[in-house]
């Protein structure tokens, strides 16, 4: 994982063909033929420790740098766009299940858990399957068509960019940031210029990581604290189930203190080096990790159905936020990680600023992304239960 992660990354930094397709995707391509040739494993307790130990790291890492002083005025903008693309999702959800709804068992569930993940991310996916007691067979299939139809969608996101099409028709202020900033050296690819040598000391390194190791152990156990003493079920009040969502989450958690640490002492956290680079290789582990679905024989075999009501959901989401961004004056970066922190969730939002050098980004989706694990639990019940009076 490593190797093809530091593959990647050198693949972007020498060719402009690598560095116009972006590392990122090549990490993320590069892992799924690498799975379905059975040269690395579909399942592997690696890839849970990436999701468990390197996605929690590499977020503090990466906001430590953060300009907090625009972050409200950023990330009020975001958050506009963002339920503007969960609209698609809601929309795309409805639509695939009238469609597909006599063709596919117990899609009643299956809507829940996708309207739910395809608005705040994989996290809400067991939560709505645990809920709604989907069974295990048919949770295995959803997950292989997600995973497929997630490496697509996040390819697409990723090359929409590079079309003149889309620069024409929507401003692209952080893309041309980016491109105005790069070196004059034609010899240099685009990643190259903007990822320049920087000096960095042992000092650097240990309180980078440590202040991110420290962050991620005090949110998680914070948050796990309050969502035990928290009341939970069926029968508490949505008072109860908010505040649960809100200070009982691990990753909103941590983005929340990550973010009051670095206000309470931003000249600290200022006179560290290395933090971008360090949390964007983990980012690139994370890539590759995503990278690795289920077999695609087995997709073809068993799920060509979930997969057609998942291409819908995903459609339809994109649309929805391409037209009413477009409609509303956003930017296409804005538009494009709104869509993905929906779909994906906010480390996937993020992992494409970063990879794209949106910088100004980060953090507005960061925050925004983490409110759709709230919201994406209320979409995916309330559309779960009325899913049920259709079948």
């Amino acid at each position: 994982m490593t190797g093809w992660a530091a593959i990647s990354i050198y693949l972007e930094q020498k060719y402009t063909w690598a560095s116009k397709v972006s590392g990122a995707i090549i990490a993320l391509i590069g892992a799924m033929v690498l799975a379905n040739l059975n040269v690395i494993p579909l399942e592997s307790s690696v890839y849970d420790a990436v999701w468990s130990y390197v996605v929690p790291l590499a977020i503090p890492l990466l906001l430590f740098q953060a300009n907090i002083k625009k972050i409200w005025q950023e990330s009020g903008r975001m958050l506009t766009i963002f339920f503007l693309s969960a609209a698609g999702t809601i929309a795309g959800t409805i639509l695939s299940f009238m469609l597909l709804k006599d063709l596919i068992p117990h899609l009643d569930k299956i809507g829940a858990m996708m309207s739910a993940s395809y608005t705040g991310g994989g996290v809400n996916f067991a939560a709505m399957a645990a809920k709604f007691e989907t069974p295990g067979e048919l949770v295995s299939a959803t997950v292989v068509a997600d995973n497929m139809m997630m490496a697509t969608f996040f390819f697409v996101l990723m090359a929409i960019p590079t079309f003149n099409f889309f620069r024409n028709k929507f401003k692209t202020p952080h893309i041309d940031e980016v491109e105005s900033g790069a070196s004059g050296d034609q010899d240099e690819t685009q990643a190259a210029s903007f990822w320049k040598r920087k000096e960095i000391s042992l000092k650097d390194i240990a309180l980078s990581v440590a202040s991110a190791f420290a962050l991620v152990a005090v949110s998680f156990h914070l948050a796990d604290y309050f969502a035990e003493i928290i009341p939970s079920g069926e029968n508490v009040t949505i008072f109860y189930q908010i505040l649960s969502g809100i200070i009982g989450d691990r990753y909103l958690m941590l983005t929340t203190l990550t973010v009051i640490a670095v206000i309470l002492l931003p000249n600290y956290f200022e006179n560290i080096k290395g933090t971008q680079e360090i949390g964007t290789f983990l980012i690139y582990l994370f890539f590759v990790v995503i990278g690795v679905p289920a077999s695609i024989a087995l997709v073809v075999t068993t799920s060509p159905l979930l997969l057609v009501f998942v291409l819908i959901i995903v459609l339809l989401n994109l649309l929805f936020s391409l037209v009413l961004g477009k409609l509303f004056k956003f930017n296409l970066e804005e538009i494009l990680l709104a869509s993905n922190a929906n779909l994906g969730g906010p480390t996937t939002a993020a992992a494409m600023a970063i990879a794209k050098g949106w910088n100004k980004l980060i953090v507005p989706i960061l925050l925004v992304g983490t409110l759709g694990y709230i919201v994406g639990n209320y979409i995916g019940t309330g559309l779960g239960y009325w899913f049920q009076t259709f079948i």
